[in-house]
């Protein structure tokens, strides 16, 4: 079964990134409140940055791209062109070994400046501990997903939502298939249900 999210489901995903960083700003100021209380080093305020985190921009990339997990762990910053407005997704870094090249919509390109500004000068898109490469986002995916009362949707799912709004555009499923790097059509057909009006095309061709 191919899981996607209905559209009530998108907005509570996004309206839970919203209120996760409202929840971290928020408590980010009354932590140094209470620092500078005691005359110590308060930390840097979160208020006037866009993220407070990694989480919200790698979600929002992950729904704009249907990059894999991996592949955007692996990403780094000399992949991304925003004068072309694509990620190049290298060969090492995919499942099937294949480079492509994903165009970036306005929402991704938005969200990549913005993160760019506040993010180390690691060569990584999304740095883990160090600046070196980001290993695991489980838990902060699992409380978001409780917060957003979204069931049985997993990271991997998004792909499957990213792949699903496209047929259901009506983009060609060669085109989602290249998109999506599947090294076979077969994977991508998954999808042809969703296409409109694909079965009233059919029979009028008779």
């Amino acid at each position: 079964m191919i899981r996607y999210l209905v559209a009530d489901e998108t907005k509570r995903l996004r309206d839970a990134l919203d209120a996760r960083q409202d929840e971290m700003r928020a408590e980010r100021e009354s932590a140094n409140t209470w620092r500078t209380d005691r005359h110590r080093e308060p930390m840097p305020s979160l208020l006037l940055l866009p993220f407070t985190d990694h989480l919200k921009p790698m979600v929002l990339i992950s729904l704009n791209t249907g990059m894999r997990r991996g592949e955007l762990f692996d990403l780094q910053w000399s992949a991304v062109n925003f004068n072309t407005k694509t990620i190049t997704v290298a060969g090492a870094t995919t499942k099937t070994s294949d480079t492509r090249h994903i165009p970036m919509n306005e929402e991704t390109i938005g969200v990549l400046e913005a993160w760019k500004k506040q993010v180390s000068k690691s060569p990584y898109v999304f740095p883990g501990q160090g600046g070196g490469r980001f290993e695991d986002v489980k838990s902060a995916w699992l409380k978001l997903l409780e917060r957003a009362q979204i069931d049985g949707f997993r990271w991997h799912d998004m792909r499957h939502d990213f792949a699903s709004r496209l047929v259901m555009a009506g983009v060609p499923l060669n085109t989602v298939r290249d998109l999506l790097g599947h090294a076979d059509i077969k994977m991508t057909l998954r999808y042809a249900h969703l296409a409109p009006g694909t079965k009233a095309a059919a029979v009028e061709l008779i």
